[in-house]
């Protein structure tokens, strides 16, 4: 700043200075925008992420359920090392090959099966269950009000996997508003049943 020895004793900046600081302001509005894109742009790859676990956990949670509505045909003594036999696939001591022969070891139902069954049962929750198409997956999905920019839906399907009747594939995916896949997610489940732990003597 420069100092004029006059009457009037003012005071005035130089035409660098002047300058300098057009430079920095217009710097500062121009970089504002950016941020605010970088911001948002943050917070939905957070979103994103939320909906992928979101998915993901909903994937694991069906694994839970029973492998097949046959699963219960013989309600009053099924039990979770049961296995259903597909097609023939049992011997007449209900082993299938690589059973173990040993009380509470896996073993087959006691009454045949000659296909699956692709049916939703509310009473014995099995994979079926879980399918479902355009699902919001969460309770608030306002974009104004929560801060981001799409909304975000899952679908789940079951289908036969590795060309074997004894598998099932579940496929989650994530989709935007658009309708975009972002994300799939698939795990297998086997007809092999499991350990039924409470039976178990050590």
């Amino acid at each position: 700043m420069v100092m004029r020895k006059n009457a009037l004793s003012r005071a005035a900046f130089t035409m660098i200075e002047l300058i300098f600081a057009i430079v920095v302001i217009s710097i500062a509005v121009l970089s504002l925008p950016m941020m605010i894109q970088t911001t948002s742009r943050g917070i939905e790859q957070n979103i994103v992420q939320e909906a992928i676990f979101a998915a993901s956990a909903e994937l694991m949670g069906a694994t839970s359920y029973y492998w097949d509505l046959n699963s219960m045909q013989d309600a009053a003594a099924s039990r979770l090392e049961r296995v259903i036999e597909v097609n023939g696939g049992c011997d007449a001591d209900r082993l299938r090959p690589g059973h173990v022969n040993q009380p509470y070891h896996r073993r087959c139902l006691d009454s045949n099966t000659t296909g699956l069954s692709n049916t939703a049962d509310a009473t014995f929750p099995n994979l079926n269950n879980a399918v479902h198409a355009n699902q919001t997956i969460f309770d608030n999905p306002a974009t104004d009000a929560a801060s981001y920019k799409d909304n975000y839906t899952g679908t789940m399907a079951v289908a036969q996997g590795l060309g074997d009747p004894n598998v099932k594939v579940l496929t989650a995916s994530v989709r935007n508003t658009d309708g975009d896949v972002v994300t799939s997610l698939s795990i297998y489940s086997a007809n092999i049943g499991e350990t039924d732990y409470y039976r178990r003597r050590f």
